[in-house]
């Protein structure tokens, strides 16, 4: 009986320290917008469209088969899922009474125009060095978009991380705002601006700590839904090293002839670019090759491996070869690249190989001015965790490189987690 009222005036005092933490932490809500603002002219529509597309906002804001912006995506995190929110100009459910300083505020402060704290899955640390112009512009081409009714599901958060005001310790170490001063006008630093403020690329590429902050140095790599999301400073070493004009191929058109597809998180991104200006991409691609490391012996040196595994040469021939020979019609006219120079095989990391073989790449229409369409059938339904695993050793051993250690088991953990 004692240990019970213990525990209980333990719960009732945690609950008053953070009732007034809540108090204290929640910042003021900023008054509905009197109406919709004016309608903006095409010049402005064509650069809001822009920058909206260099933010990536659509990749998180749409479910998958939900109306575009909406919200509704279940963001998967060490902390539990997280679900995009509605930003479109709906009253009820979306962003419609939100005026343009309650938008600066989010993307600046990651504070919501009520005042509850907004969880940094919304990459509002990137955001908040947006130009002032450039939030202007994002807001008005948002306003312009279909209002659509929609809410989203609760987060699925344990106690306390489902506690809000908790965000403003995390803020405290992680949030240093900016003052919305445009970029330089040069190539390399329009590139830094759209890489590390709208295109948010180390949300992905730098992994994440024990906190959820993003792991420093920036760049380093990551893990994305069980995808690995490479070191953006290595893209210059190994025997298939990227130029500058590969990755802005790459990046604008999701195919690179000389590497491979874009898969898993990052087609969705290229989709988005696909659409922009190619001075924009070559932007990316010029200031990423300015963060280039030095290769060392260490990380060139490859040992010499036999290629091994007869089983692995039948699978091989009964799934891959029709595509991936170099007698296949596809690498006969020169529309993909060879696994020898694929950098899911060349990786040190087997997750992307693991994934392309399970999921496939769907198929989608080329968009205007990218390259040809990616399309691979996945092989989740055919081939077995160990057959995954002989494959890959086949093809790794194939392109020069010693056979990834543990692929079954990496297989088998990464089909558990395709399932609803």
């Amino acid at each position: 009986m004692r240990l019970r009222t213990l525990a209980a005036a333990g719960t009732a005092f945690v609950a008053v320290v953070l009732g007034g933490l809540y108090a204290w932490t929640r910042p003021a809500a900023i008054a509905p917008a009197a109406g919709p603002p004016p309608p903006p002219s095409a010049a402005v529509l064509a650069a809001g469209a822009r920058v909206v597309a260099l933010g990536d906002c659509m990749v998180c804001h749409t479910a998958p088969d939900g109306p575009a912006y909406a919200g509704g995506l279940g963001l998967k995190t060490p902390f539990g899922i997280i679900y995009s929110t509605n930003i479109t100009p709906d009253p009820d459910t979306g962003i419609g009474r939100w005026t343009s300083a309650a938008f600066k505020r989010a993307l600046r402060e990651g504070v919501a125009r009520d005042g509850h704290l907004l969880y940094p899955a919304f990459p509002y640390i990137h955001y908040t060095r947006m130009s002032d112009e450039d939030i202007e512009l994002a807001y008005a081409w948002l306003m312009s978009r279909p209002p659509v009714r929609v809410k989203q599901p609760d987060n699925d958060l344990a106690f306390p991380l489902n506690f809000r005001p908790l965000l403003a310790f995390w803020n405290a170490l992680y949030l240093r705002p900016g003052d919305g001063t445009a970029p330089g006008t040069g190539p390399v630093d329009r590139g830094r601006y759209l890489v590390d403020t709208l295109g948010h690329c180390a949300s992905c590429h730098s992994g994440m700590n024990l906190l959820g902050g993003e792991r420093s140095p920036a760049f380093q790599g990551g893990t994305v839904d069980g995808w690995h999301a490479p070191a953006l400073t290595r893209l210059a070493q190994g025997d298939a090293p990227w130029t500058r004009a590969e990755l802005a191929d790459y990046l604008q058109g999701g195919l690179s002839l000389t590497h491979g597809a874009a898969k898993g998180p990052m087609r969705p991104v290229t989709e988005r670019l696909a659409g922009v200006p190619r001075a924009d991409v070559a932007a990316m691609a010029a200031y990423l090759m300015t963060i280039q490391q030095p290769a060392t012996a260490t990380a060139t040196a490859v040992p010499a491996v036999a290629r091994t595994g007869s089983s692995g040469a039948a699978l091989f021939a009964a799934a891959c070869a029709g595509c991936h020979t170099p007698s296949a019609p596809m690498m006969r006219l020169g529309g993909r690249p060879g696994l020898d120079r694929s950098s899911a095989v060349l990786g040190d990391d087997a997750s992307n190989f693991i994934q392309t073989v399970l999921h496939g790449i769907p198929w989608e229409r080329p968009a205007p001015g990218g390259a040809a369409a990616a399309y691979m059938p996945p092989f989740a339904d055919v081939l077995s965790d160990a057959q995954v695993a002989e494959l890959a050793a086949w093809v790794r051993t194939g392109a020069g490189r010693p056979a990834w250690p543990g692929v079954a088991a990496a297989s088998a953990k990464l089909r558990k987690e395709m399932q609803p």
